[in-house]
């Protein structure tokens, strides 16, 4: 890829996420590629098909527009799924994260292939036989970084990594939460692969696009039954991107599935970018079994873990590389700037090696700014979440969480009931459904009459439009 192509695919993600915001950037995008331009197409990849198929059947159009707008002559998008690198040779030691050198010079934002190079490493046989996702060998206990954000979370998958067949299990369903590139995927790795170094326990490492397929082509094929049984008998499920579940069928073999192991003392390892509260698409009876257990989110990178993180990654590259050295002063510059998610932190490392590898040059803070520039993403504004609405909302109007979601009619609790049903739409993303379903289980009909009265009197009544702004700062601030 050119720098001209570089720097107008990246014009083109930045349309893309003014576009859809970044909640929908960060799950539908953000592992997108750009393979080639030639002529009046485009061709794209994405690692999974089920990505190319949301994609192509919700953003098709908008992909297309956001290219025109870079290139008028583009009339075609043609997008891929790319396969997973296999590595050539036995990995020799596991604890070291690889740069892989054959294909650095793309330097992408992200880590090649999406982390997720199928290890040549043995699993169990229950591994192959249920079709288990691939695994990277680079993510393992001994590469991932601990920091502040994400101390409780790789403590509960040590535990988790650490028990034996037949101990008593602490944590059930284990459900760990963080947006992207934050570290979800690593730790539900290293658990699978410290599981697996062994032989006492089956551990079962699946994305939930993985399940939803080999459930579906069991059914096809009439194997269902074997497949059920095949998956209860695992000792450790470890279930990845539990957001893509989708089909009510499926949602329902993995509630029963969770069920069966919860029940029977197997451990179950799950990880999404949300809450189990906010996965709306998900029966309520799984999301109950999954609030159940112990639900751990990983927060976003401090500076102090951004800059621990560069320096393991700079180390692993230099054990390559011996040449490959970045200044204390740039590490600070990258930690400092580079603050959405380790995939950037990554992603900025792979184009300084590249850099420095092609043009014989060392590595320079100039260089480093020149490099990594569109990296240096705007601060994205907080996500507020229904919780915090009814929190401030209830402290504001001296009136209890439980009488904001209880059936009381009095005009103490009506009316801050229907401003927090008013900020709940407008600050969030959640349908008028959800918002009824999380305000004691009313209907949509019923938060729809809240939002238009408070838009109706926020016109008119000015104590009321100030005191709905200072509830709105008061949410930017705290959340």
């Amino acid at each position: 890829m050119t720098n001209t192509e570089q720097d107008r695919w990246s014009r083109v993600k930045g349309r893309l996420r003014s576009s859809v915001g970044e909640d929908v950037y960060s799950s539908w995008f953000a592992r997108m590629d750009l393979e080639s331009v030639h002529d009046e197409s485009v061709h794209l990849s994405v690692p999974t098909r089920f990505l190319k198929s949301w994609i192509q059947a919700h953003y098709a159009e908008r992909v297309l527009s956001c290219w025109q707008a870079e290139m008028p002559e583009v009339h075609r998008i043609d997008l891929s799924v790319r396969t997973a690198m296999r590595s050539a040779a036995p990995v020799k030691d596991m604890s070291v994260p690889q740069i892989d050198a054959r294909r650095v010079e793309r330097a992408d934002s992200r880590p090649t292939a999406e982390l997720r190079a199928v290890a040549t490493a043995p699993v169990s046989a229950s591994h192959d036989a249920l079709g288990g996702s691939p695994l990277d060998p680079r993510l393992t206990f001994a590469s991932f970084v601990i920091g502040r954000s994400n101390t409780l979370a790789h403590a509960a998958a040590r535990q988790v990594a650490e028990g034996r067949r037949g101990d008593p299990v602490m944590f059930n369903p284990l459900y760990i939460h963080a947006g992207v590139g934050l570290g979800k995927t690593h730790l539900l790795q290293a658990v699978t692969w410290a599981g697996n170094s062994g032989s006492e326990r089956k551990v079962l490492y699946l994305t939930a696009e993985k399940f939803m397929y080999g459930f579906v082509a069991a059914l096809k094929t009439q194997t269902s039954l074997a497949f059920k049984e095949a998956l209860r008998g695992i000792d450790v499920l470890v279930i990845d991107d539990l957001q893509f579940l989708q089909g009510k069928s499926t949602q329902a073999e993995f509630c029963h599935t969770l069920n069966a192991l919860i029940d029977a003392g197997r451990q179950v390892v799950i990880a999404a970018d949300r809450p189990p509260s906010d996965l709306e698409s998900l029966d309520d009876r799984v999301r109950s079994r999954l609030a159940g257990g112990l639900v751990v989110e990983m927060g976003s990178l401090g500076e102090e873990l951004r800059l621990g993180i560069l320096k393991s990654r700079v180390a692993s590259a230099r054990a390559h590389h011996a040449s490959f050295d970045v200044p204390e002063q740039v590490l600070e510059y990258l930690s400092r700037t580079i603050t959405h998610n380790g995939r950037d932190l990554e992603g900025a490392v792979n184009r300084l090696l590249a850099h420095s590898k092609l043009n014989n040059q060392p590595v320079t803070l100039d260089m480093a700014e020149r490099e990594v520039r569109d990296l240096i993403r705007p601060q994205e504004p907080k996500r507020i979440k229904i919780e915090d609405i009814q929190r401030v909302v209830a402290r504001q109007y001296n009136v209890s969480r439980s009488d904001l979601l209880s059936s009381r009619r009095t005009a103490n609790v009506v009316r801050p009931r229907q401003v927090a049903m008013y900020l709940a739409k407008t600050l969030t993303l959640r349908s008028l459904p959800e918002i009824g379903r999380r305000f004691g289980g009313r209907d949509h009909t019923t938060v729809l009459h809240a939002v238009r009265k408070i838009e109706a009197l926020v016109t008119k009544d000015v104590s009321l439009s100030e005191e709905v702004e200072s509830l709105k700062r008061q949410l930017q601030n705290e959340s």
